[in-house]
C-alpha cells in the first residue's frame, strides 16, 4: 500500500517541477524501497508493474547520473531475481519456462494496442516498440557530435539505457536459443523478443544496422582516445570520466547486439531449410550482408569496425565475404561451389595475392590499404585461435592451410602489393602482423 502510493507520486511528479533536491531525494528512496520489497528480507515480492514502470521511468528521464546507475542496477537486479524467460530442469532436461505476465522495457506485437495484461496504454508511452528503439539509436549517433553539459548527460542515459534494453533482449534471446537447439522448435526464436522487435514494419533494419554500426565505430574511437591528453579540467570532471565508462559498456552492448542478430539469421536460415517457416514470418537481409554492405560502401568504417568487432568467426566471416566479391568465378559450377562465400577461406584469399600478377588484377578492384587492412586482421584472427583445442575445427576449416602457410603467404602477399606500389601506406597493426608473420614463419620452418 505504501509502496504503491509512492509509486503513484513519483509517476505523477514527471510532469511539473524538474531537477529539484526534493523531487531527486524522493526518487531515491523510492529506488531503496523497491529494492526493499523486491530483493530484501526473507520474503521478497515481485514488485507491481508501476513499481517497475516508476523505476523504468527514472531510468529514462531522472536527469541524475546517480539515480540513472541505482535505477540500471535496480532493474538488472530484478531482472535476474525474477526472470521472464529461463530454463527450469526437468528430469534428465531443461524445459523452457516463459513468464508471460512478467513486466517488460518493450511492447511488441498485438500487446501494443491492447495493452499487456490490461495496462492502461496511456501509461505505456515510457516502453518501447520498435520505433523507439531505433530512434534511440539515432539519437546516440547524434548525440555523439555533440558537446553539450546537458546533452552529455542525456547521452549517457541514453547509452545507459541501450544497455538495460540490450541486456533484456539478452535475457530473453539465449534460454530461447538453447532450447531451440534441442527442440527445432521456430515458434520458440519466432515468439522473441528480438525477433518481434526486428521484424517489424516500423523499423527499417538497414538504417538501424547502419547506425548500429556508426556507433560501434564511434564508441570505438572514444575508448581509443588517451584520457591523459584530456586538460586538468576536463578530468576533474565526474561526467567525463563516467561518459568514457559508458562508451565501452554501449560498446560491449552494440556487440552484443550484432551477435545475437547473427545467431537469430543462423536459426531462421536453419527453420527455413526445415519448412518450419511461413509468410507470416516475414523477409529481411542477413545482419552480415547489410554490415559487409556498409563496410564495402564505406571503407572508412572498416578499421574501427574490425577493432571493435572481435568476435573471431563473425569477424573473420566478414573479412572472407568482402573478398568474396573480388573472387575470380568458376566457370563450371558444383554443388561445393555454389556457394563461393562459405569456399572461401584464408589461404584462398591470400592466394589472390600471391603473385605480382594476381595481386595487381585484384589492386585493379578493390583500394590497396583495404586488401592491406582486411589480410593483417585476417592474420591476426589466424594467430588467436590456432592452437584453440574448442575451436579447432571451425579454425581450421576458415583458416585453410597451416599456420607456417598462412604466415608465409601473408609476408609475400605484402611484398607483392609493395611491388605494385613502392609508397603504399602501412599502418602501425598492419606493421606489427607482418613483423610478427614473418618471424613464425622462420621459427615453423627451422622446427
Amino acid at each position: 500500500g505504501g509502496v504503491e502510493e509512492n509509486v503513484m507520486a513519483i509517476l505523477d511528479s514527471f510532469v511539473g517541477i524538474k531537477d529539484s533536491r526534493d523531487l531527486h531525494d524522493d526518487r531515491a528512496a523510492f529506488l531503496e524501497a523497491v529494492r526493499s520489497v523486491g530483493l530484501a528480507g526473507d520474503k521478497p515480492m515481485i514488485p507491481t508493474e508501476r513499481m517497475y514502470d516508476a523505476v523504468f521511468l527514472i531510468l529514462q528521464s531522472s536527469s541524475s547520473l546517480e539515480l540513472n546507475i541505482a535505477s540500471f542496477h535496480l532493474l538488472v537486479e530484478l531482472g535476474k531475481k525474477y526472470p521472464r524467460v529461463y530454463l527450469a530442469n526437468s528430469g534428465s532436461q531443461q524445459t523452457l519456462v516463459i513468464v508471460k505476465e512478467s513486466w517488460s522495457p518493450f511492447l511488441l506485437g498485438n500487446n501494443l494496442a491492447s495493452g499487456e495484461n490490461g495496462r492502461n496504454t496511456s501509461r505505456s508511452n515510457h516502453l518501447f516498440d520498435s520505433l523507439r528503439f531505433s530512434l534511440l539509436t539515432e539519437a546516440m549517433v547524434e548525440a555523439s557530435n555533440d558537446t553539450g553539459a546537458n546533452n552529455g548527460l542525456k547521452h549517457i542515459e541514453n547509452m545507459v539505457l541501450f544497455q538495460y534494453l540490450v541486456h533484456t533482449l539478452e535475457a530473453d534471446f539465449v534460454p530461447r536459443h538453447i532450447a531451440y537447439k534441442e527442440s527445432l522448435d521456430w515458434v520458440i526464436i519466432r515468439e522473441s523478443v528480438l525477433n518481434v522487435l526486428l521484424g517489424s514494419r516500423k523499423l527499417v533494419f538497414k538504417t538501424f544496422v547502419k547506425n548500429c554500426i556508426s556507433l560501434l565505430n564511434q564508441h570505438q574511437r572514444e575508448v581509443e582516445d588517451d584520457i591523459s591528453s584530456k586538460s586538468a579540467s576536463d578530468l576533474d570532471s565526474s561526467l567525463t570520466i563516467s561518459s568514457l565508462e559508458f562508451e565501452r559498456e554501449a560498446l560491449i552492448s552494440v556487440k552484443k547486439l550484432f551477435i545475437m542478430v547473427i545467431n537469430l539469421d543462423l536459426i531462421r536460415q536453419e527453420a527455413d531449410k526445415l519448412g518450419l517457416t511461413s509468410r507470416a514470418d516475414g523477409l529481411r537481409n542477413p545482419i552480415l550482408e547489410v554490415i559487409l554492405e556498409e563496410l564495402t560502401y564505406n571503407t572508412i568504417y572498416l578499421s574501427p569496425f574490425l577493432l571493435a568487432f572481435t568476435e573471431w568467426k563473425w569477424k573473420l566471416q566478414i573479412i572472407l565475404q568482402y573478398f568474396s566479391r573480388y573472387q575470380v568465378k568458376s566457370a563450371v559450377r558444383t554443388r561445393r561451389s555454389d556457394n563461393s562465400q562459405q569456399d572461401l577461406t584464408v589461404e584462398s584469399a591470400l592466394s589472390m595475392f600471391s603473385t605480382d600478377a594476381s595481386a595487381k588484377a585484384m589492386v585493379k578492384m578493390m583500394c590497396p590499404e583495404v586488401a592491406q587492412l582486411l589480410l593483417a586482421h585476417a592474420y591476426q584472427v589466424c594467430l588467436s585461435v590456432d592452437g584453440d583445442s574448442s575451436e579447432a575445427n571451425d579454425a581450421a576449416k576458415m583458416m585453410g592451410a597451416s599456420l607456417l602457410e598462412i604466415s608465409c603467404k601473408f609476408v609475400s602477399a605484402f611484398q607483392n602489393l609493395r611491388k605494385i606500389n613502392a609508397n603504399i601506406q602501412i599502418s602501425q597493426f598492419e606493421k606489427e602482423a607482418l613483423f610478427t608473420a614473418a618471424t613464425l614463419a622462420r621459427k615453423l620452418q627451422n622446427k
